[in-house]
């Protein structure tokens, strides 16, 4: 009688393919059994609980080379290295969880690189009636900012929360969406920049910008890749803004040359 398993055998046995229990043995992590007088290798019992024993470490999520010194280990190395792998695995079914919130949000397109704060301030836009290429303009403007100005991102969205509670600012930049289609030499555009910066110095304390901005070499070119964003599409928008910032700046407002 013939004792012992094929390798065949042993796979199913063990539950893994006969190409796994051969990269077990590639890799040290069970030794090949010698071979019987017909010339088979044959799985005894000692074989099989050494396949189904790494089998069920690299199974937990250990990683393979790390399953043989485990199957080798003495009780307390083989618990301290068994906690060192489930700290490893909680860690990575964290990551896993923070990529699935993100997959969730794919369906919202660019909002995926903004806080959750910016996009309720989008919606709001929404809420209050503007279009949707003006809150597409917004939200591009937002994900600028928060890339090229981190440090004052916070404040940024805070003066943009304040002025669409306001009423009055409302209106004004339903104005701004409306003038985009004026002549850029059309007087009314003057009005509108006046308006608008008695708005904004209102909450000046909002419109002082950190140090550490301040200091880079390019905080001219940052700030203007964000508040000229698209100006070349509208040379209303383009004049207004320039209207608005030579009203800051006449009130002390430190607003970067470009």
């Amino acid at each position: 009688m013939v004792y012992g398993l094929t390798i065949g055998q042993a796979a199913a046995f063990a539950g893994v393919t006969v190409k796994t229990v051969r990269h077990y043995h590639r890799l040290g992590l069970v030794d090949e059994p010698e071979r019987d007088s017909s010339g088979y290798r044959r799985y005894g019992s000692s074989d099989m609980l050494r396949l189904v024993q790494a089998r069920t470490l690299a199974d937990a999520g250990v990683p393979l080379a790390e399953v043989g010194d485990l199957l080798d280990a003495d009780p307390e190395q083989f618990v301290s290295a068994l906690d060192d792998v489930e700290r490893r695995l909680t860690d990575r079914i964290d990551e896993l969880i923070a990529r699935r919130a993100v997959l969730h949000r794919l369906a919202a397109g660019d909002r995926l690189l903004l806080p959750e704060r910016a996009c309720a301030a989008l919606d709001r836009f929404a809420e209050l009636g503007f279009g949707a290429d003006y809150v597409a303009i917004q939200q591009e403007a937002l994900i600028l900012a928060r890339a090229l100005v981190p440090e004052v991102f916070d404040s940024f969205l805070s003066q943009l929360e304040r002025q669409l509670g306001d009423p009055q600012y409302v209106e004004l930049m339903k104005l701004c969406q409306e003038a985009e289609s004026w002549d850029p030499d059309d007087p009314r555009l003057d009005e509108i920049a006046s308006a608008l910066a008695a708005k904004v110095l209102a909450n000046r304390e909002l419109l002082s910008l950190p140090a550490e901005f301040r200091a880079r070499p390019d905080a001219a070119t940052r700030y203007g890749l964000i508040n000229h964003h698209r100006e070349d599409q509208a040379p209303a928008a383009a004049r207004l803004t320039e209207l608005l910032e030579a009203n800051l700046r006449a009130a002390g407002v430190d607003i970067p040359h470009q």
